[in-house]
């Protein structure tokens, strides 16, 4: 039986403009049946980040990643062309990988050993010939391949040849964050964290800084909330920054040297971004921290975090990144706890959805918006892609005038 999340119904808060709109119902949360959905309706159609440029970097570099109900494979090529493909032999379907490794030239389907170039082409078909088949071209049996691009640190894969392309899944996030150059940044060091919480609870977390003085006492005092602007243009995320970044009481993400570069509005102001669906990006003017998320369950998730340093900054020396890892791992931890504590009350208590505050939660009303046009829109051809702030004191919500504006905001307002 289909779930109520096809009625318009499930969707009525969702959709009511934001002074009237509730939250999610928590069946979006809790719901196996939801989130079997969720995996072919939004992850198995949208650009959904697998991992980082530097990660992808070297050709015959093969990562193995889950999207949506499907496994893919990202390479390159001998010509560094970024590479995709369904993680499947064309023979019997034998599942080519199943961790990143290296290969050298040719991906070996370990069952068979029918053999595949980075480029996709099936190039070895061990005893095929013994007994000659009937019209057999073995450029009609290469991998599977999947859509795949970049934006900055990241790589991006599609399932569905429908979907807008990458560039107009972001908006104005490239041109809005150009100033950085991110294609240059490098990975200093990741780790996986496993977390008790459904995935749309920890990016909402991320997007909203309502909680910050009671779950975030220290961070408080270096992304006070009396500093926090909008930060949205049109595009498939959501955004706030933090102008000025605030040294006064801790100074523990300033500790790095700043990147080179950057212009008086970024070397000054932090950036929390969320991309639509599984990334979120806490960009400062000397290293980003980055999260991943992987839904593996209603109920659990995998995060992928990553700090990123600027060219500009040299090879660190050990503890040099100590007091920022201690700093950003200390708040993540405070949201992980919050987070499970939410999923917790969904499942157990199963409360309906209560109001959204339009002061704060702005972000979330954007975000739940794009989860309901991804769950109901037949073809994310259609998926309508939010428009950007305008400016005007309506749309700030209560928040000042940003004493540092981004150039792209600085120029006349834009509509998607």
């Amino acid at each position: 039986m289909p779930g109520p999340w096809t009625s318009d119904e499930f969707w009525a808060g969702t959709r009511a403009p934001l002074t009237s709109a509730t939250g999610l119902q928590p069946e979006a949360y809790t719901s196996e049946d939801f989130f079997a959905d969720e995996r072919t309706r939004l992850f198995g159609r949208g650009w959904v980040a697998v991992g980082t440029a530097p990660e992808i970097a070297d050709s015959g570099r093969l990562l193995v990643r889950a999207v949506g109900e499907r496994s893919i494979l990202v390479t390159r090529d001998g010509d560094g062309v970024l590479r995709a493909f369904l993680n499947s032999c064309r023979h019997r379907g034998t599942e080519l990988a199943d961790a990143d490794c290296d290969v050298a030239g040719t991906i070996r389907c370990p069952y068979h050993r029918w053999g595949y170039g980075l480029d996709g082409t099936l190039v070895a078909t061990p005893f095929l010939d013994d007994v000659p088949r009937d019209e057999f071209a073995a450029a009609d049996h290469g991998l599977v391949p999947v859509r795949v691009d970049t934006w900055g640190p990241l790589v991006f894969a599609c399932l569905a040849d429908d979907t807008p392309p990458l560039e107009e899944w972001l908006g104005d996030l490239p041109e809005r964050m150009a100033g950085y150059r991110f294609q240059d940044w490098r990975v200093e060091e990741s780790r996986t964290i496993d977390i008790a919480a459904n995935w749309k609870l920890i990016t909402e977390n991320f997007q909203e800084y309502y909680h910050l003085t009671w779950v975030h006492p220290e961070l408080a005092k270096v992304s006070r909330v009396k500093d926090h602007y909008r930060y949205q243009g049109p595009g498939m995320y959501c955004g706030q920054t933090t102008s000025p970044v605030s040294g006064d009481d801790r100074d523990d993400w300033l500790v790095l040297a700043p990147a080179a570069g950057l212009d008086a509005s970024d070397a000054v102001s932090g950036r929390f971004v969320a991309v639509f669906p599984n990334v979120m990006l806490a960009v400062l003017p000397n290293h980003v921290f980055l999260i991943v998320l992987e839904p593996v369950a209603p109920g659990r998730t995998r995060e992928h975090c990553s700090f990123l340093l600027p060219p500009s900054t040299a090879p660190l020396a050990d503890g040099d990144l100590d007091t920022t890892r201690t700093f950003w791992l200390d708040v993540n931890d405070e949201d992980i706890d919050i987070v499970e504590r939410g999923q917790r009350g969904l499942h157990r208590g199963h409360v309906p959805p209560g109001p959204l505050v339009p002061r704060f939660e702005e972000p979330l009303h954007r975000f739940h918006r794009m989860v309901a046009d991804c769950m109901t829109t037949p073809s994310l051809a259609d998926v309508v892609v939010p428009d950007g702030d305008d400016g005007s004191p309506a749309s700030r919500l209560g928040t000042g005038v940003n004493p540092h504006p981004p150039s792209i905001d600085r120029a006349e307002p834009r509509k998607h």
